[in-house]
């Protein structure tokens, strides 16, 4: 008969201890793969995730744990400082782009006077050349365009063969003098071209509507001038003379301008003040200065200048057209528009249909 061995108490009770250990040690291992209760598969709870994102959007939303401050690069930003430059930003661009919109306007009318700016110069190098002399004289009521125009015309000439002479009033040395004597000391030498910015022709209309004129110096002026200018030509001289016209409610837009803007206001003067209530009288002077001072030796080219680039770019055509010379580009148009530039003695027909049908004249 076999014998069972005996066991040893003190061994039994080690195997005993390390068995409940490896049970001990599945169950955790188990426990860890499930996951918790109610995901057998271990995977994360996303819904707990989102109500965790969306309880965070809710605060940002709400303000509550918004920051103050942001960080662009290493500099930190002030979120309501940079939210108000945003909105003064946003307040400020239908502004900026209407200046935007004027500066580029005005670059292509600048440009579109540089074809005719290159003819002035080879015209200006003609008369050099040649020995000539040329007057050009701007005449017009104030804030028609003159001085804009002359810029204009001289802005690329040589500096050394022109000359824009503005003079003030007569001193009363100039008084005692010949009138057309002071006006002669500013003639050009030969190849020369000097560009009046108003005249002789101040007799003719603003010395005469304020009285700064006695009517005999006028009557005497008005007889005279035609014999001076004929002879001005007659001993080679060119002259152009220029009359700027302007709408009486432009003119009323240009001052106003004059007034508002601290650039412009040193172009404002007393007479300019009185000019539009003493409109009708400058225009009556105006029709007397075309009926009897446009004659074909020295007719009068009268330029419609509401519209300030239209009358520069005309006006240096006119120009360009009193000079004959050899043409830079031919396929340049010379030809003035008859909107805009139209002789003295049209303007005078005008006007007297203007009075015939209204009973008085325009402007």
């Amino acid at each position: 008969m076999a014998t069972k061995k005996k066991q040893n108490p003190a061994r039994t009770d080690s195997q005993s201890e390390k068995g409940k250990k490896r049970k001990t040690r599945r169950t955790a291992s188990s426990s860890k793969a499930a996951g918790p209760a109610g995901n057998p598969l271990g995977k994360k709870n996303k819904t707990a995730t989102t109500s965790k994102k969306g309880d965070k959007k809710k605060s940002i939303k709400k303000g509550v744990e918004n920051p103050e401050t942001i960080y662009v690069g290493k500099k930190e930003v002030n979120l309501k400082q940079l939210l108000k430059e945003y909105k003064q930003l946003k307040k400020g661009e239908p502004r900026l782009n209407k200046y935007q919109k004027k500066a580029i306007r005005r670059y292509h009318r600048e440009e579109a006077l540089k074809p005719y700016q290159a003819e002035l110069i080879r015209m200006q190098k003609c008369l050099e050349n040649n020995n000539r002399r040329m007057i050009i004289l701007f005449e017009g009521r104030d804030a028609a365009g003159k001085g804009g125009t002359i810029r204009r015309v001289t802005r690329y000439m040589n500096e050394k063969h022109y000359r824009v002479v503005a003079l003030s009033k007569p001193t009363e040395h100039e008084k005692t003098q010949w009138f057309f004597q002071r006006y002669v000391a500013q003639f050009p030498r030969g190849g020369e071209v000097v560009l009046f910015d108003r005249s002789w022709y101040n007799r003719a209309v603003v010395e005469k509507v304020f009285g700064f004129c006695t009517p005999e110096e006028y009557k005497n002026f008005m007889r005279g001038v035609i014999g001076f200018e004929k002879d001005l030509v007659r001993q080679g001289t060119t002259l152009v003379k220029l009359y700027f016209s302007v709408t009486k409610e432009e003119q009323a837009k240009r001052f106003k301008r004059r007034k508002t803007d601290p650039l412009r206001q040193w172009k404002l003067s007393e007479i300019d003040v009185q000019a539009q209530d003493r409109w009708d009288d400058f225009t009556t002077q105006k029709y007397e200065m075309l009926k009897k001072t446009h004659t074909n030796i020295s007719p009068w080219t009268i330029i419609r200048s509401n519209n300030k680039h239209l009358a520069r770019l005309n006006a240096m055509k006119v120009i360009l057209n009193a000079v004959p010379y050899e043409r830079g580009n031919p396929d340049l148009n010379f030809v003035p528009d008859p909107k805009v530039v139209i002789s003295g003695a049209r303007e005078k027909e005008l006007m007297d249909a203007q009075r015939i049908k209204l009973g008085s004249f325009v402007g």
